[in-house]
């Protein structure tokens, strides 16, 4: 399966649809006193859609994928407009002075600051916008907050919701390998200490309402921070050599899409796909025909449910794209 110019203008006509769209909308918000009523347009003008602030980031980021990848498609042009009128010096300030708040620290911690460090490495990808310039000093901030954050992590998070350390960490690691060193050094160091012992996994998954897979998304991060060989002897020990990849990994069921955590299921067979397309892409042969095909099989329970409930398609397509995208090795 590879993303084609129709399904890049479906997505691209789904997001457009909910990243300026105000309500519904679920707010991450400690309210300290009664001076904190306000709107959410009024907090965070840039993402107050999408329901929620970090399904509105990677809204974002995935029109500015597709406007990249198909710039003569008719939505590119709706897209740079909106674009236009959003990622705007005063917009992103309110942004930015947000994260003052002492009430703030564990705002959208990690996911969000994941995908805010991600969609600032597509924007800057625009040559010809000044939107990356705008949103760096946002995305340094995260980075930053990230930082800290490791510091005092003694152990990773590895739920299958927003909370997963390794989903996050790969994102930030492909923000920060043309710009902070450090930081990849820091998030290499860290990520060796929490997985770098596992193996014969046997977790529980899935759960219930998760989008992503514990165990496989650990495995993404690790093909980035290990060499080759070390990472494919990694990864056999891991789930391979106790057969939990060919026995346990299938696409999961999703019985009520109405149902905005039951609805993350789709997510789970999305996001699979894109791990299982990754570490293929990595493992290189003998492993990544067969992780392909697998990849293929949840791409095909999911894909066609990217629209149609608001609780799956505020957010879907960019796990969708996320999956079609070509795997960069």
């Amino acid at each position: 399966m590879a993303l084609t110019e129709d399904t890049a203008r479906r997505f691209a006509r789904v997001a457009l649809g909910h990243v300026a769209r105000a309500f519904p909308y679920k707010d991450d918000h400690v309210f300290i006193g009664p001076e904190d009523l306000r709107l959410p347009q009024q907090a965070h003008p840039v993402f107050f859609g999408s329901f929620d602030w970090h399904s509105c980031v990677h809204g974002w980021w995935t029109l500015l994928t597709l406007r990249r990848l198909y710039p003569a498609m008719p939505e590119a042009a709706q897209i740079e407009a909106l674009a236009e009128t959003t990622f705007t010096p005063e917009k992103l300030a309110i942004e930015l002075a947000y994260l003052d708040r002492p009430s703030a620290r564990g705002f959208e911690r990690p996911y969000g600051w994941g995908w805010l460090m991600c969609l600032h490495h597509e924007a800057a990808r625009h040559g010809d916008k000044v939107w990356g310039e705008r949103l760096e000093p946002l995305a340094r901030a995260f980075a930053q907050r990230l930082r800290d954050y490791l510091a005092i992590l003694t152990y990773p998070i590895t739920v299958g919701t927003h909370f997963n350390t390794a989903f996050a960490l790969v994102l930030a690691r492909a923000w920060a390998e043309s710009r902070d060193p450090g930081l990849v050094e820091l998030i290499d160091d860290w990520a060796t200490r929490a997985f770098g012992h596992r193996r014969d996994y046997a977790g529980w998954e899935p759960g219930g309402d998760e989008f992503l897979s514990p165990v496989l998304t650990a495995a993404v991060l690790m093909s980035e921070v290990l060499p080759h060989r070390a990472f494919a002897a990694w990864f056999a020990a891991l789930v391979i050599e106790n057969d939990w990849l060919s026995r346990e990994c299938r696409p999961v069921i999703v019985s009520d899409r109405s149902d905005g955590k039951i609805a993350h299921l789709d997510g789970l067979n999305l996001s699979r796909a894109w791990c299982l397309k990754a570490i293929g892409a990595r493992l290189g042969v003998p492993h990544e025909a067969a992780l392909r095909r697998l990849a293929d099989q949840h791409l095909a329970a999911a894909l066609p449910h990217v629209e149609g409930d608001y609780m799956g398609e505020h957010w879907l397509a960019s796990f969708a794209l996320l999956a079609l995208l070509p795997a960069e090795r």
